[in-house]
């Protein structure tokens, strides 16, 4: 059968509140883009008795096998959803791990969406939203992959044409542990994004927003501080903020040469991390 080459695209988180605590996960209300970045997927329908899944590229090494995709099939197999289909999956990793880049998530996105959209499965939205959350609380971000902001309440509201951004993605030598970080939070905020509007994506509102998640980051990895107090004073940045729960720093631009020159100067101080430039889209 065809092979189908897949875009998995990278999402950054441009805000981040923690608003409260469920039986094993927070509640969360966040300001979500996607960007160019992307894991490159090649999937193909085989006559085989299991699935063949492998990863190769630049972050693949130390992928659990208990991965998202090998999740995805699982929950689809044990819900009898694929019918005894079977596929070859092979993943090159440009997207970092425990970055706050969803990688992983948007890889078990991107195929749960080509599934449906070539009719090799058949479910309705309700099971759509039941299958994300077993595999992880920010999959069904990547089902439709768009500008959005998602509110404490778990609703999801989309925008489209919203103001884009040139950014500078710094990941230094470590990872953080989404795990390890949220288990550190002690304080909730108030909800204020539970009546999700367009404005909120324009610079204006975002300059107002934290990420909560960016204290308790930076006391477990100083570098983490201080790569972003660097970043602050790179090309007069609109801003500098971590996404999700690190290790990634985003400093955002709006003219795609001022990011450049800012990825030049970093280098020059920071040779050994990890640095891209891209855009959100």
């Amino acid at each position: 059968m065809k092979t189908n080459e897949l875009k998995s695209f990278a999402k950054i988180n441009l805000a981040l509140h923690v608003t409260g605590k469920l039986k094993k996960l927070h509640k969360i209300e966040s300001i979500v883009k996607f960007i160019e970045l992307h894991d490159l997927i090649s999937i193909k329908k085989i006559n085989s008795d299991k699935h063949k899944i492998s990863f190769n590229g630049d972050f693949s090494k130390n992928i659990k096998k208990d991965n998202t995709v090998n999740k995805l099939f699982k929950i689809l197999a044990k819900n009898k959803i694929l019918n005894n289909q079977k596929f070859q999956v092979k993943i090159k990793k440009n997207i970092p791990q425990e970055a706050g880049l969803g990688g992983g998530s948007m890889n078990a996105a991107t195929i749960l969406n080509y599934l449906i959209k070539k009719n090799f499965i058949k479910i309705a939205q309700k099971q759509i939203l039941q299958i994300t959350k077993l595999i992880g609380s920010d999959v069904i971000l990547g089902i439709n992959p768009s500008s959005l902001i998602l509110s404490s309440n778990g609703v999801v509201k989309q925008f489209l044409k919203t103001p884009e951004f040139n950014i500078l993605l710094v990941r230094p030598n470590f990872g953080c542990s989404t795990k390890k970080i949220y288990s550190a939070v002690r304080k909730f905020r108030k909800p204020v994004l539970n009546n999700p509007k367009k404005n909120m994506m324009n610079l204006k509102y975002l300059l107002k927003y934290e990420n909560d998640l960016e204290i308790i980051a930076f006391s477990k990895h100083q570098k983490l501080k201080k790569i972003k107090s660097f970043l602050e004073d790179l090309n007069q940045p609109l801003f500098v903020r971590m996404t999700g729960s690190g290790s990634v720093i985003v400093a955002y631009y709006q003219k795609k040469q001022d990011c450049k020159l800012a990825k030049v100067r970093f280098k020059r101080k920071f040779k050994n991390y990890w640095c891209y430039t891209s855009k959100t889209i």
